[in-house]
């Protein structure tokens, strides 16, 4: 994240305003939800999470148990067995819409 000098961008009346509530300290000004991007669309992180996710599926399908499973993929069995949930989920999802 960069930082841009106040001065630079906003009118010095406004600055004093600011300064009435957070004197030369830092602040966060997020985005308006319009200009938002929903994560992991500017990586290549949510592919990667869903083609993990499905491999992890394909496995547990060939009859490999959490344990074996949370090893390989370096996770808890607790989350082999959310994937495994939200993977067959998705499957049903698909079967109906299919229908």
């Amino acid at each position: 994240m960069s930082y841009v000098k106040a001065e630079t961008i906003l009118p010095f009346e406004l600055i004093e305003q600011i300064q009435d509530y957070i004197d030369g300290a830092s602040i966060y000004i997020p985005k308006k939800e319009d200009n938002k991007s929903p994560w992991g669309t500017k990586t290549n992180t949510r592919l990667e999470l869903e083609q993990r996710n499905t491999a992890i599926y394909k496995c547990y399908l060939q009859g490999k148990n959490y344990k074996i499973l949370a090893n390989e993929f370096y996770l808890s069995e607790k989350s082999i067995q959310r994937i495994v949930l939200e993977q067959r989920r998705k499957l049903v999802i698909k079967k109906d819409n299919v229908r």
